[in-house]
């Protein structure tokens, strides 16, 4: 099998989910962006193409909202040189839509991407989801994502039931799974993270339920 052509895609680290109602609340979000800042130097040391991406919601809108402090990326990565990086502003959850994204990964022969950054439970699970209708590879760094509390009409689950779940089931189908410290050996060695499927899953699932 031939080595992963990655490009690491850092989702949304603005200052929106540091403060306010939108901030991340699982994994601690302090470690998260760490871990975040660590993807990166793995990636920049590898020769991996690094995107930057921030949401936006219109200059009306009371979020992700690009003439207010809140829309600019996190002060840690703002500090960074990210001359090299390619940013991409998208108003969609997946990072692809309206974006060029796509055609730009396979115009550089990607043929996976790796996924960073917030929410696990919105654009992150949407991007690696559209990923699979693209055929393109996708992999999500468990702890240099993140969750927030939920709840609404249909239920009410805490943050680290979120980002667990979702992991799970990102693991199961659209993604492989895998701590940023197991992804940066990944790099090193140029190899493809192990990712389980759903019929491994639901079996695994039947036994350690029966």
């Amino acid at each position: 099998m031939s080595a992963p052509r990655r490009a690491l895609i850092v989702i949304d680290p603005q200052q929106e989910y540091f403060t306010g109602l939108l901030a991340i609340q699982h994994p601690p979000r302090d470690e998260s962006i760490q871990r975040i800042a660590d993807a990166i130097d793995a990636a920049e040391q590898a020769g991996i193409p690094v995107v930057m991406v921030q949401h936006t919601a219109g200059d009306s809108a009371p979020v992700f909202n690009p003439t207010k402090p809140e829309f600019r990326l996190h002060e840690s990565l703002e500090q960074r040189d990210g001359s090299t990086w390619k940013h991409v502003v998208k108003q969609y959850s997946s990072v692809f839509p309206e974006t060029g994204l796509h055609d730009w990964l396979r115009e550089n022969d990607i043929d996976t991407i790796t996924l960073a950054g917030y929410m696990t439970n919105n654009c992150v699970v949407a991007t690696a989801a559209d990923a699979e209708t693209r055929g393109i590879a996708a992999e999500v760094l468990v702890d240099a994502t993140g969750a927030i509390d939920i709840t609404n009409a249909a239920g009410s689950v805490d943050a680290k039931t979120v980002h667990t779940t979702l992991m799970a089931l990102l693991n199961s189908n659209w993604a492989a799974v895998a701590p940023t410290a197991a992804w940066v050996d990944a790099v090193a060695s140029r190899t493809a993270l192990d990712k389980s499927n759903l019929g491994e899953s639901a079996a695994m699932g039947a036994s350690a339920h029966a």
